[in-house]
This record gives C-alpha cells, sequence and structure tokens, in this order.
C-alpha cells in the first residue's frame, strides 16, 4: 500500500512519481481500484442542510423550556388542567417560531451555495478521460487548463505559464506563477509554488500535476477537520436566557415558599389546600410566555436583518450582535472587491489619468487635465488585444471572469474607452515569470505589430522610442527614463501594481530588439465604497476592527490605511512568522496594539480570535475563503460573504452576507443591538406583572386575607394581557442612536440592578391598588372584589406597555402612538378585557362579577398612575445623569 505524500513540494517531480508508483501514462485500473479502496473519496464531509428533526428537537435545548415543562408538570399532578394546557401551548408556539425562522435562514443558504466541482480531467492507462473529482486518488495525473477548478492538492510536473488564483485558500488575490523545481527550504503551503491546491483553479496557462492528497488529507480537507475539533458552544444570548431562566425560577420558588410559611402561620387551613395554593403560585410566578416572546423578538430581528441581505443561521446570535467588540475581518473580497481594477494610466508627455468604475463593470470615465481619448488610442489598442481574457454576464448583474484577473483589468479598461479587440491575432504568448511580461502579435492594416504588457523594469530596458502628442517617434532619453521610474515608484507607494505597456512594429522581433514605450497602468484591487463609512461607524459604535489576511504586509497595511482600519498611531503590522516567534506576553500585546495582521495561516487566524475572547472581547469574524472557516467558528459570531464566500466559510458561520458588503454588518450590529433592547423590554415587561401578582398574593394572606385572584385569573393576565402586548413591545425600531454608544457589555443579563428600582415602583402601585380594591370591595363578596383587583392589574399592565417602550425615555417623546402595533395590541386587549368581564359565559368562566360604569372609569383612571410614576422616575433618573 502507498502513503500519500507529504512534503512533495521540497523533492523533485520525478522522486514524486517514484514515491507514488506513477508515471506520465497515469495509473493503471488495477492501482485506481486498490486506491480508491485505500483512500476512499475525494469529498469533503456532508455538511448538507440541518434535518428538520434536529432542527425541532433544538428548539428545546432551553433551560426556560425546561422550566416550562416541569411546571406543566406540577400543573398535571395538582390537577390544573388549564394551567398545563396552556403552558404546552407556549412551548409549543416558542417551538415553531424558531423552527421557522432557522429553516428559511438554512434554505436561503442552501440557495446561496455554488456547484462544486463535479469532473476532471486524468490520464489513466495512458488515456485522456474526463472522471468524477470525487474518484480522484494520489498517484492521478492531473491535467489542467486556464479556468479548471482544481479537484485535489497536487504536484506540479509540468507547466507552461500555469498560474492559479489561490484566494479562496490562502487570501492571496494576486495568482500566483508556478514552477516545476522543488524548493530548497521548507515554507508555509501558501508559498509552495510547485503546488496547487484544493478548491482553487488555474487563471492563466496549462498544467499537468501528480495527486499528492484528496478528501481529508487536502488542505482545504485538514480545514474541515480543525473545524469538528472546535466545540459548538452557546451563543452569548443563549447564556443570558440561561441565567433569566435561573432567575425567574428562584423567585417563583422563593415566592411559593415564602407564600406557603406566611399561610400556615396565618390562615387557618389545611397543609394539603396550603400546598396547592403554594404551587399554584409558584406556576403562576413564571412568566411562561416569555420564551415565546424572546423568540419573536428574535424572529422579529432576523427578519430585519434578512431584508438588509443578511441571513441569520442560528436565530439567538441575532442579539449577541449587539455585544460585539471587535470584528475581524479579511481584505480581499471583504474590505476589497477582489478584483483587479486599473485606476490610472499614464503616457510621456500626458497628465495622470483617472479611471473611474469598480470591478468588472465596463462603464467608467477617463478624467484628467485636457484628457484627449486619441492620444490614448495606442494604449486602449494594446489593453484591448493583449490578453487571453472575457467576461460572462450572469444573473442579478453578477460577472464571471474567464482568465487572469489582471488580464480582464485590461479588458475592462479597453471597454471603457469602446476598444474592441477588432484586429487579427497571429501568435499570443501569455505571461512568462522568466520574461516578466506577456506579448500578442497581431495585423494592422497589412502590417505585423507585437503588443506587449509586463514589470516595468522589464519593458523598460527594452525601449528606446516613444511617440510625442503628433504621433511622430521620438528618442527615449535619460530623463524620460528617470521620469517614469519616478513614477512608477509612486504609484507604487501608494498601493498600486503597476504594469508597462510598449509595442513594436515589423515582423523582426527578436528578444533583443528594441521596442516604443506606450504608458503605465496603475492597477489595485479596490476597497469597497461602503467600506470606509461603515468602519466609521464601527469606531463610532466602540468597535474595534481588525484586519487579518493572507495578502502581503505592505498591501494589507496600505488597504487598512485607507479604509481606516490602521488608525493614526496604530500603524503595526505583523506577519504569521513574526507572531511564531512571540512569546505568550508578547502575542497577547501585538493582538492588542496592531489592527493588520498578514500572510496568516489558517491556524493562526483561529489562534488570534481566541486571544481576544480571553481578554473578554465578543469576537465577529468575517470571511469568505477556506483559510478563514476555522476563526468564522470559533468566533462568537462567524460571518461568511453569500456570493464570494466558499461553502466552508458559509458551513461554519453563523451569518451569511447576501451582498458580501460589509456595511451590512454594521446594519446587523445596529439591529442586534436593538433586539437586545427589546428583549429586556419585553422580559422586563412580563416580569412586572408576575413580581406584582405574587407580591399581592404574599400580601393579601400576610394580612389574613382570601387570595386576590384565581390561578386561572392569574393565567389569563399572564398569557392574554401581557401576550398581546409584550409581542407589540417586540417590534420596536429603535431610536437610532444605538450605534452612538459603546458594544452592550456581554456580561450584562437581560434583568439586571439599573432596572431594578422601577420594577419595584411597578410593583408597589400595582400591588397597592389591587389590595386596596380587594380590601375595599371584599364586603360585597369574594368574587366581586377579585373582579376590581383582576382589572387593576390589567389595566395597570396595560398602561405599563408606555413605560417599557423606553426605559430612559419619556413616551412623549418617542410618540405616544409611533408604533402601530403597540396601538393594535393595546386596542386589542382592552376590547378583550371588556369582552371576559361583560359577556355571560365568560364572566361566569372566571367567576367575575359585573359592575358599575363609573366603577370601571375610577379605576381604570386609578391604574394610570403606573404610568406617571415612571414618567417620573424616567426624568428624575435622566436628571440625576445630568447633574453628575
Amino acid at each position: 500500500m502507498i502513503q500519500s505524500v507529504k512534503d512533495a513540494y521540497l523533492i523533485s517531480s520525478d522522486q514524486v512519481q517514484e514515491r507514488l508508483e506513477t508515471g506520465k501514462n497515469g495509473l493503471s485500473t488495477d492501482q485506481t481500484i486498490k486506491r480508491q479502496v485505500q483512500f476512499g473519496k475525494n469529498s469533503l464531509p456532508d455538511t448538507e442542510r440541518k434535518s428538520i428533526f434536529k432542527l425541532i428537537i433544538k428548539q428545546f435545548h432551553n433551560l426556560m423550556v425546561y422550566i416550562l415543562l416541569i411546571a406543566a408538570a406540577i400543573s398535571f399532578i395538582t390537577q390544573h388542567y388549564v394551567d398545563a394546557y396552556v403552558i404546552l401551548g407556549i412551548i409549543l408556539l416558542n417551538t415553531i417560531i424558531g423552527f421557522v425562522q432557522e429553516y428559511k435562514a438554512e434554505g436561503a443558504l442552501t440557495a446561496l451555495k455554488s456547484l462544486l466541482v463535479s469532473q476532471c480531467k486524468v490520464i489513466r492507462n495512458n488515456q485522456f478521460v474526463m472522471i468524477k473529482a470525487e474518484d480522484l486518488v494520489p498517484g492521478d495525473l492531473l491535467v489542467l487548463e486556464e479556468g479548471d477548478i482544481i479537484p485535489a492538492d497536487a504536484r506540479v510536473i509540468y507547466q507552461k505559464n500555469g498560474r492559479t488564483s489561490e484566494a479562496s485558500l490562502t487570501g492571496e488575490s494576486v495568482p500566483v506563477q508556478k514552477s516545476e523545481a522543488p524548493h530548497t527550504e521548507p515554507c508555509g503551503f501558501s508559498d509552495q509554488k510547485n503546488m496547487v491546491w484544493k478548491s482553487t483553479y488555474v487563471a492563466s496557462g496549462s498544467i499537468r500535476a501528480i495527486v499528492t492528497a484528496t478528501g481529508l488529507q487536502t488542505q482545504i480537507g485538514q480545514i474541515a477537520t480543525s473545524l469538528k475539533n472546535i466545540a459548538p458552544k452557546k451563543t452569548n444570548f443563549q447564556n443570558k436566557t440561561d441565567k433569566l431562566a435561573v432567575q425567574m425560577a428562584y423567585i417563583a420558588i422563593s415566592s411559593a415558599i415564602i407564600l406557603f410559611i406566611v399561610g400556615y402561620l396565618v390562615l387557618d387551613t389545611s397543609k394539603s389546600e396550603l400546598l396547592l395554593i403554594s404551587i399554584a403560585a409558584l406556576v403562576s410566578a413564571i412568566p411562561e410566555g416569555l420564551p415565546a416572546v424572546l423568540s419573536i423578538v428574535l424572529a422579529v430581528g432576523s427578519y430585519r436583518m434578512s431584508k438588509q441581505n443578511a441571513i441569520i443561521r442560528e436565530i439567538s446570535a441575532t442579539e449577541s450582535l449587539g455585544s460585539v467588540s471587535t470584528i475581524i475581518t479579511d481584505k480581499t473580497g471583504t474590505l476589497t472587491q477582489n478584483t483587479m481594477t486599473i485606476k490610472k494610466i499614464w503616457g510621456i508627455g500626458k497628465a495622470d489619468v483617472e479611471v473611474t468604475g469598480e470591478g468588472w463593470e465596463n462603464k467608467g470615465e477617463f478624467i484628467g487635465k485636457s484628457f484627449n481619448i486619441e492620444h490614448f488610442d495606442d494604449f486602449f489598442e494594446i489593453a484591448a488585444h493583449c490578453h487571453q481574457a472575457s467576461l460572462e454576464e450572469r444573473k442579478k448583474h453578477q460577472t464571471k471572469i474567464i482568465g487572469d484577473p489582471t488580464e480582464v483589468a485590461f479588458l475592462v479598461l479597453a471597454n471603457k474607452a469602446n476598444k474592441q479587440k477588432t484586429l487579427s491575432i497571429i501568435e499570443d504568448i501569455a505571461f512568462n515569470s522568466e520574461l516578466k511580461y506577456r506579448s500578442t502579435k497581431v495585423s494592422k492594416r497589412n502590417t505585423e505589430f507585437k503588443f506587449f504588457i509586463g514589470a516595468p523594469e522589464t519593458i523598460l530596458e527594452r525601449c528606446e522610442f516613444y511617440k510625442d502628442e503628433n504621433g511622430d517617434t521620438q528618442t527615449f532619453t535619460a530623463p524620460l527614463r528617470s521620469e517614469v521610474i519616478s513614477k512608477i515608484q509612486s504609484w507604487s507607494e501608494n498601493s498600486f501594481r503597476v504594469l508597462a505597456l510598449a509595442r513594436k512594429e515589423g515582423i523582426n522581433m527578436e528578444k533583443d530588439e528594441l521596442l516604443e514605450f506606450v504608458g503605465l497602468a496603475g492597477m489595485m484591487d479596490p476597497p469597497r465604497p461602503e467600506v470606509i463609512p461603515a468602519v466609521k461607524s464601527c469606531h463610532n459604535a466602540g468597535i474595534r476592527v481588525i484586519m487579518a489576511t493572507g495578502d502581503h504586509a505592505a498591501t494589507a497595511l496600505s488597504i487598512a490605511q485607507k479604509v481606516g482600519i490602521a488608525r493614526q498611531g496604530r500603524n503595526l503590522v505583523y506577519t504569521d512568522s513574526q507572531l511564531q516567534e512571540m512569546s505568550e506576553e508578547e502575542f497577547t500585546a501585538a493582538v492588542k496594539n496592531a489592527d493588520v495582521f498578514s500572510r496568516l495561516t489558517p491556524l493562526m487566524k483561529l489562534r488570534i480570535a481566541k486571544a481576544l475572547q480571553e481578554e473578554g472581547e465578543l469576537v465577529a469574524m468575517t470571511g469568505d475563503g477556506v483559510n478563514d472557516a476555522p476563526a468564522l467558528k470559533q468566533a462568537d459570531i462567524g460571518i461568511a460573504m453569500g456570493i464570494m464566500g466558499t461553502d466552508v466559510a458559509k458551513d461554519a458561520s453563523m451569518m451569511v452576507l447576501v451582498d458580501d458588503k460589509f456595511s451590512t454588518i454594521v446594519h446587523a450590529i445596529e439591529q442586534g443591538r436593538i433586539v437586545f433592547n427589546n428583549a429586556r423590554r419585553t422580559s422586563f415587561f412580563l416580569i412586572t406583572t408576575n413580581f406584582a401578582e405574587i407580591l399581592t398574593l404574599i400580601t393579601a394572606i400576610s394580612f389574613g386575607l382570601p387570595l386576590p385572584l384565581t390561578a386561572t385569573q392569574i393565567l389569563w393576565i399572564n398569557i392574554v394581557t401581557d401576550g398581546l402586548c409584550d409581542k407589540a413591545l417586540a417590534t420596536e425600531k429603535g431610536t437610532g442612536k444605538e450605534l452612538s454608544t459603546p458594544p452592550i457589555n456581554p456580561k450584562e443579563n437581560i434583568i439586571n440592578k439599573n432596572i431594578i428600582p422601577l420594577l419595584i415602583i411597578n410593583s408597589l402601585i400595582m400591588t397597592g391598588l389591587a389590595l386596596l380594591s380587594f380590601k375595599y370591595y371584599l364586603p360585597e363578596g369574594i368574587e366581586k372584589a377579585r373582579t376590581m383587583v383582576f382589572i387593576i392589574i390589567a389595566f395597570s399592565q396595560l398602561f405599563n406597555v408606555f413605560n417599557m417602550r423606553n426605559l430612559d425615555e419619556s413616551i412623549f417623546k418617542i410618540g405616544l402612538f409611533s408604533n402601530k402595533w403597540v396601538n393594535y395590541a393595546l386596542f386589542l386587549s382592552v376590547l378583550i378585557q371588556i369582552l371576559i368581564l361583560e359577556t355571560p359565559f365568560f364572566a361566569s368562566l372566571f367567576n367575575f362579577e359585573s359592575i358599575e360604569i363609573f366603577e370601571y372609569l375610577f379605576w381604570i383612571a386609578s391604574s394610570s398612575l403606573i404610568l406617571w410614576a415612571g414618567e417620573a422616575y424616567k426624568y428624575f433618573k435622566k436628571f440625576k445623569y445630568q447633574i453628575k
């Protein structure tokens, strides 16, 4: 049995073939069968859509749901069947909401996934054949041509102008020239010039390579394996809701115990009856509707994010976005467009010409002092012909490029100048890494011309002439040569990749012949237009943005400075090799002090994410390549690109950006903060009622009074009265100031000490009014007294809705009727309360007594006291803050 060849880049191609027992004729059928048994399929672990069953079961894996199930069981045991059925109904509603949202997210993700390479070309039994990529085995001889996706890791044994685009794996935006020669020293996989990697593609030329690794043994496979070693963890929101559930359980159990003790000491009743009362209070003290309303809060936030092109795969991650304090972002395809774009052109005697337009769009303008397109006619003619690239228009204005991105940039430039490939092509020679240029021989008006595009230093060595604005040939003097060199240096220092254009007229075109200099083109992978304001918004929101890329240090730092990531005084950039040589203390300091990291391996990105998390940061990681996947999964919020992103990156993420725009992340974070505030106000709203109810029960019993409310009446208030308004509160849109404050502390609980004063004020008002009316009407009968208590608590909670819409600002400032869903919920709640109080069937079911209209109006008006108390509390709270 053969073994996969490790470090194949360090040995000759002959040695690789010898170890893998293969050669120029490829594998035999017998060898192929044996190796397929030994190595298995050339495929990665299945990451298909989650099953419906798993998504349903996942919704029950929640501490709050467990507590409700216990409450339902207690209700069954004590024969409170209505309570039990209502609680189970709430659990079912919660399950449906969570399932629907995550099922839709998985469906959207599946639609985004691109088709993987299914077939490839190999030589077997000395014959050229097409096979399924999954049937490849080590030792197979791959035949790769321009545009082919590489189906496995392989050692190059022959290449002609072969270059591969490895951006999806290494983050390097410029195609890599391949070579057959072995390396003399060990190096990282991104620097191995004689290897090609699964999931990358051939940008130009032709390559033959021996497969050295398949499936999980490939570089992409090893990354997929490392993802399994990253244990799934609860989201920040799940931790908060678990803690809230524990708090509610403590309150409920403590209340029930207190009620039992007080009742035992005060009431003249049997222990068994008192135990039933206490259990009823225990069940009543739990806000049954809380899991459902929290799911609705998340669902509303998730829906709003989807409308802004952010698909949330894990619904609980919606709120966690509000606590993001650091974003680790890739460069290529995330901050930049992953498109080489010519932004400047220049010729001798001419001013710099700016070229507008982004990416592969064929529209743009030429802006320069006294610009005349005719003066650049030769320039655009070379751009139109000296390439083997093409553009393929797809749906939704997406464009697929065929060929080297650099050559595509010249095609786009020519299209902007309305210059087409009209000349007859006699010969086309692709870019050669030794010559450092590409050339195209054409026929023009019965004369042969040869066009050149290449490295400026190489082209300049052969240039002896140029044409002035009148079209007359002039000598390329030393001062002019110095001017061109100075221009090249200036552009290079500003992040431009500079290429020179030249041509030769005539048929004798030997290597040492002299050329006519035509001009310079400056290209770059430009930042996305929306990135600069998005980064600024992040900084205003107290969010640190870090660039972690596989690209070169100088390029990374330049882009980081342009988009505002590398802020003043923080122009440090560290490479992977530098970080590896650091001690733990030095590494931690580097992560704290630098905003740019370059030439990173996947493991180093993972290490940086972990280091930030250990410092208490809640980390969001953006990326599109396979190399980003481990850090995407390790991060608290992994964010993958939907268009440029690989399937591995999407499957490792909690959020996928449909439009690949960095600004979409900012909108999502804003929604995350709104979601947290909505979760807080809805939870607070529900807890206020439960706290007031249990306080009313305990206080009444302490004074030797009968229970002011029955369990059924309490359940109605909890489920119906609260149940409409809490869901309406989940639709609050925020104040517009969410991105002007620091991130929400990840450890900040939904219910914390800051809102306890308002909770106490509201509960005391509701309890005081309830007991006052109960004591007043008790001589008229227990049913009428309980009816009044029901009215007060129900309508007090309806007035409390206005308090909860904003825990800091006055309702009159944000607008009494600015949320239509709250208005609808209030109107419907009032209508339902009146119906059950006045309809004989429901009145008898709940044991309500009929009351006079003036009693209605008086106690409803009294219930509004909770609104005015809330307004006063907010005023004095704000006044106290201003004094400080």
